[in-house]
């Protein structure tokens, strides 16, 4: 992580492309540059980098790039100190608050002792069709999800996320009515699940971006390759 690019070095330093450069750069706190660490996370083929925001003194952000998958994501959380895997079986960091914590483990955030559900989420660019000549009719979802090691909340639910499709008129334009549906998990086998099996809609725009959250205790996802019926619907 350098003053404004992320490198790499393969017997030479070359300029890491990062889909985030903008998102970091624009919200770092350059005065506490000096507090900026990086750890890996091996089980995951991951590279984790914690930095301070532009009106934090300590870190509060992390930005992660996945070197198979060529992938990045980013997040909030304050760490001072990070150990991967090796003679732990687990990662191990260390908390603004004097706590040690195991990441990697389980599925909500157990930071202060007291399970609090995590915010989690994956939101698509906007998307069109016919590169954006025409509207598009978004009436159905397939899903694709396995919610394979969660566990119902206490107060009995069944693990669920919230998928949302928000409608956009023009590139640059607000989005418009969002539609959100819930999928639920309804029954689990050891080798097979059933949940919500298709989700109908009326979305119409000219762009549209797709997302899928949750936020309920016990409740871990994968989201594989969803499927959206979307037909043209006229060019204004």
């Amino acid at each position: 992580m350098g003053v404004d690019k992320f490198y790499r070095y393969d017997g030479r330093v070359q300029t890491l492309n990062c889909d985030l450069r903008r998102y970091v750069f624009q919200d770092f706190n350059t005065l506490q540059s000096q507090q900026v660490y990086a750890g890996t996370n091996e089980g995951f083929n991951e590279v984790w980098w914690f930095y301070p925001s532009a009106n934090s003194n300590t870190t509060d952000r992390y930005v992660v790039y996945n070197y198979l998958e060529n992938v990045w994501h980013y997040g909030t959380m304050g760490r001072s100190a990070w150990l991967d895997s090796g003679l732990l079986p687990l990662p191990i960091a260390t908390t603004y608050n004097n706590y040690i914590v195991n990441h990697e483990d389980g599925v909500d955030d157990n930071e202060t002792g007291t399970a609090v559900a995590i915010n989690a989420y994956i939101s698509s660019s906007e998307f069109d069709i016919d590169d954006g000549h025409n509207f598009g009719y978004v009436w159905r979802v397939l899903p694709d999800l396995t919610f394979s090691g969660s566990s119902a909340a206490p107060n009995g639910s069944q693990p669920q996320v919230t998928l949302t499709l928000y409608p956009m008129q023009n590139s640059g334009s607000g989005v418009g009515n969002a539609e959100t549906k819930a999928v639920t998990l309804s029954t689990a086998y050891n080798i097979t699940e059933e949940y919500t099996g298709q989700v109908y809609t009326r979305v119409r725009g000219r762009q549209l971006i797709f997302e899928i959250e949750s936020n309920q205790l016990g409740t871990t996802w994968q989201l594989g390759a969803p499927r959206i019926d979307i037909r043209k619907d006229g060019r204004r």
